[in-house]
């Protein structure tokens, strides 16, 4: 039986943020998470252990990378499988794991309920994308239509924004929420939604099995370029634990950033089936359409702008502050590898 639910314009609206916050608070108390945690095999003694979340997009390309192939000096990372999306974020907020590389957007969500994490570095930029069927090739064609998305993520951010920059709203659209990016973009491919706003490299995927289909808006004409999309967060208890694994971890994705800036096609290789559920041919085509940028310092205030989104759409109650991040671990590793950053293609610096 299909997960997908249809809601209302705006009552339902409030009632889903409601049943979204609610699902996140449970998750906060750690009921019924225990069957998502895979248990692996154990590693030798002098090696620090992350039990990890992610998403499915390719900003979290570096993270997927560093686990591949090693690329954080003693530290693994041990992926836990979640059902869907939301899960992504609430086994993060719940402490479940340690790491994660999630939405800024989740995390924000997850900050203002109270629990102890911080964002260290970034992971990837652009790529959130809102794709329409043929003939809807402008905001105002979209009103009435149905549009795809996940809740209190980049990708119901963007939409929002481009309909504001339209002079439009979620009121003069039918917002559909799914619960796997999967799930999302077959549901466009198919016809059973107008428009919906996904991540790369399942845009592209739509696109190119989609006759006719229309990219209305990459992110880029909204934001400008470079805009954030997923962060490496951790929690507190972490930071103050293990920060020199955290360091490593941070320069492991910094390292993985590099080799995907010069060999996309061996990154997509290595991640394309295990990580995503597309193809090589369309995960290629969407790699430089949604790069790694660890070093993601000139976003922190593009963060905290979007958190007015999430309080208009009352997900949260306050707009956080500068509070939310902790550069100090990337400024560190940037300064000890002075090599390794000069090398890299996208940076802040």
């Amino acid at each position: 039986m299909s997960t997908k639910r249809v809601f209302p314009r705006l009552n339902g609206f409030d009632i889903n943020r409601r049943h979204f916050l609610k699902h996140s608070a449970l998750a906060a108390g750690g009921l019924a998470l225990g069957k998502y945690l895979i248990a692996q095999p154990a590693l030798a003694a002098d090696i620090t252990t992350f039990k990890a979340t992610h998403g499915t997009g390719l900003c979290n390309c570096p993270f997927f990378l560093v686990k591949e192939r090693g690329l954080a000096k003693n530290v693994a990372l041990d992926f836990v499988t979640t059902p869907t999306n939301a899960d992504i974020a609430a086994l993060f907020g719940a402490g479940l794991v340690d790491v994660t590389v999630l939405p800024y957007t989740n995390f924000i969500t997850l900050y203002a309920q109270g629990a102890p994490i911080k964002i260290v570095a970034g992971s990837g930029v652009q790529g959130c994308v809102i794709v329409s069927q043929q003939g809807i090739d402008s905001a105002e064609k979209l009103r009435g239509k149905t549009l795809g998305t996940f809740q209190a993520d980049t990708l119901e951010m963007l939409p929002y924004d481009y309909l504001k920059k339209a002079g439009m709203g979620f009121a003069d659209v039918k917002v559909r929420y799914f619960g796997t990016s999967p799930e999302l973009a077959q549901a466009f491919i198919n016809g059973n939604i107008d428009a919906m706003c996904h991540i790369e490299p399942y845009a592209t995927q739509a696109v190119q099995s989609r006759p006719g289909a229309v990219r209305l808006s990459d992110g880029v004409d909204i934001y400008g370029k470079n805009y954030s999309d997923c962060v490496l967060a951790v929690r507190a208890s972490v930071l103050a634990e293990n920060r020199d694994a955290v360091k490593a971890l941070i320069k492991g994705m910094m390292i993985a950033q590099h080799q995907e800036e010069t060999d996309r096609a061996a990154a997509v290789k290595d991640t394309v089936g295990k990580y995503f559920k597309t193809s090589y041919e369309a995960t290629l085509d969407a790699a430089t359409k949604q790069p790694a940028m660890i070093d993601q310092r000139q976003n922190q205030d593009f963060i905290l702008q979007r958190a007015n989104n999430l309080k208009e759409l009352r997900y949260i109650q306050q707009v956080p502050g500068a509070d939310i991040f902790d550069w100090s671990l990337l400024n560190e590793v940037i300064k000890e590898n002075p090599d390794l950053y000069g090398a890299l293609e996208l940076k802040s610096a």
